[in-house]
């Protein structure tokens, strides 16, 4: 291992290198090129970011807020705006702290000592989220005489953070990763101005409600207050979806909206919710499936396996898919194909389609905003719209909520009770689905002309009923039992919420069931 091990698999947990073993473990070390190995170090740098602020700045406060650039975007409270100064001051402090090749120290003690100690340090989100999860025992550490609490494992020395990058970002700063993919270089700082403000709206609705920690909701949902979250939650959603509607209908030559997301968005849902706010604006919406689209399995590309790869845009039929819209266009008649599963093959549908003057085409697939795909359709003639499930709410101040995790566990739930699959099977395939987006999807996200945020801030405590009971029968004995029992951890900080109180038109309802579209 290049890097060294950063943290290891204990009979499928994934612990630090602080864990001691007492009798036969099974065990797997793991470098930062697994995810586990990955969030280890980021953790850790996330520790030596707040020493290395509190060290200049004793009375500030840092929030690790928006995974954004290849980094995680930190909002600094430190008495006044943050400058390049501060952020030179601030980088060249965690260097120092690393230089110094300071014992991460690990402890466990009573929760509620805990909470003592981290409410005397004026860490007030830390004591909720320890108080409303009511474990007995707690773990935290420390780098000299600075602790911290973290819900997952970290290293055991600063020496070992090798590589790291600090940059003025809008009003905070973008503390840089190495990438997973070469760990010898830091990942490409990307913009992606869209998907910030995206985070920085929920962040302002959250503020309105209250609540930026699971800490804060665990509270509100003791207070009784469950259904109020819920009902402002989806009501800020329905709103925000009638002002896209609105969007469209008021931009003048839009024949097309062309909807990409990856896995487990909720894009069907968002499609049936838009075209509702469509017909209410005059304009009747016309959805088109490019799954219909696939070319012969005899022309499907391969991947680098040898396989079918039904994920690459030329999978699809691109010269049909821009001959037949351009036609609609002009006001022609087409006959829409149809793609038969089983023979691998694409046949007539025989069902015709012409436009009116008050429809417009509805498009939904993972590369719908990769301009290849209508790349003969003029750009005034497309409306962009991106949207994902992004998780905006904190553990607490220090612990973010990773976003793919709540697709994960949207997913979990949707394979097993409409496609039969285990959470096992559906763990065992996630990396190959986030291959996948990184390629077709990621890439293209910035291209959209609105970006929409399927997660709610309730979300993941409706989630953690229907997904406990299916994590919790992946067997102990194979590779996916590390990931199951990390997401089954992360849920246990959350107050449940029954699944009952969601409105039938919930977009959670296409993965939870009872809803009242039809699928």
């Amino acid at each position: 291992m290049d890097y060294g091990p950063v943290s290891c698999k204990v009979n499928n947990v994934v612990e630090g290198l602080h864990y001691r073993i007492y009798n036969n473990k099974d065990l797997e070390y793991l470098d930062l090129h697994t995810s586990s190995g990955l969030r280890n170090y980021t953790r850790s740098l996330f520790f030596v970011l707040s020493k290395a602020v509190h060290d200049i700045y004793p009375k500030s406060n840092v929030i690790i807020d928006i995974p954004v650039s290849n980094g995680y975007y930190c909002n600094l409270n430190i008495g006044h705006p943050v400058g390049l100064e501060d952020v030179d001051k601030i980088r060249r402090r965690m260097q120092e702290i690393i230089d110094a090749k300071i014992p991460v120290r690990r402890f466990v003690v009573p929760t509620e000592n805990a909470i003592k100690m981290f409410e005397e340090k004026g860490d007030i989100s830390k004591a909720k989220l320890l108080r409303s999860a009511g474990k007995l025992y707690t773990t935290y550490y420390q780098i000299d005489d600075y602790v911290d609490y973290f819900y997952g494992s970290l290293l055991t020395n600063t020496s070992k953070l090798y590589l790291f990058g600090v940059e003025k970002y809008y009003d905070g700063i973008l503390l840089r990763i190495p990438d997973r993919n070469d760990p010898s270089r830091l990942g490409a700082l990307i913009r992606q101005d869209k998907m910030f403000e995206i985070f920085k709206e929920h962040h302002r609705w959250q503020k309105i409600m209250g609540i930026q920690t699971v800490g804060d909701f665990n509270e509100a949902v003791e207070s009784g207050l469950a259904t109020d979250l819920i009902n402002v939650s989806e009501a800020l959603q329905e709103k925000k979806i009638s002002q896209i509607a609105e969007t469209i209908a008021n931009r003048k030559g839009t024949r097309v909206v062309l909807i990409a997301g990856p896995s487990s968005s909720g894009k069907t849902t968002f499609c049936k919710r838009l075209s509702i706010q469509l017909l209410t604006n005059g304009i009747k919406p016309v959805q088109i499936s490019l799954d219909d689209y696939f070319v012969d399995r005899s022309k499907t590309p391969k991947d680098e396996n040898g396989e079918l790869d039904y994920e690459s845009i030329y999978a699809l039929n691109l010269p049909l898919i821009n001959e037949q819209l351009k036609a609609l266009f002009r006001g022609e008649e087409v006959e829409l194909p149809k793609y038969d599963f089983q023979t691998g093959t694409s046949k007539k549908s025989g069902k015709k389609l012409r436009l009116a003057d008050n429809q417009i085409l509805v498009m939904e697939g993972i590369h719908a905003l990769n301009p290849e795909l209508t790349a003969q359709i003029p750009d005034e003639s497309k409306f962009k719209v991106y949207i994902s499930a992004l998780t905006t709410i904190l553990l607490d101040d220090h612990n973010y909520i990773p976003t793919t995790d709540n697709r994960l566990l949207r997913r979990i739930i949707r394979d097993n009770k409409y496609r039969g699959a285990s959470a096992r099977d559906t763990i065992h395939r996630w990396p190959s689905v986030r291959a996948g987006e990184n390629k077709w999807i990621f890439p293209y996200q910035e291209n959209a002309d609105v970006m929409f945020n399927t997660a709610m801030l309730f979300e993941l405590a409706v989630i953690k009923q229907q997904a406990e009971p299916v994590l919790e029968l992946v067997p102990e004995n194979c590779d996916e039992y590390s990931e199951a029992y990390r997401l089954r951890k992360f849920l246990s900080y959350i107050h449940p919420i029954p699944a009952r109180s969601l409105p039938p038109t919930s977009l959670l309802r296409e993965f939870l069931g009872g809803s009242s579209f039809k699928y």
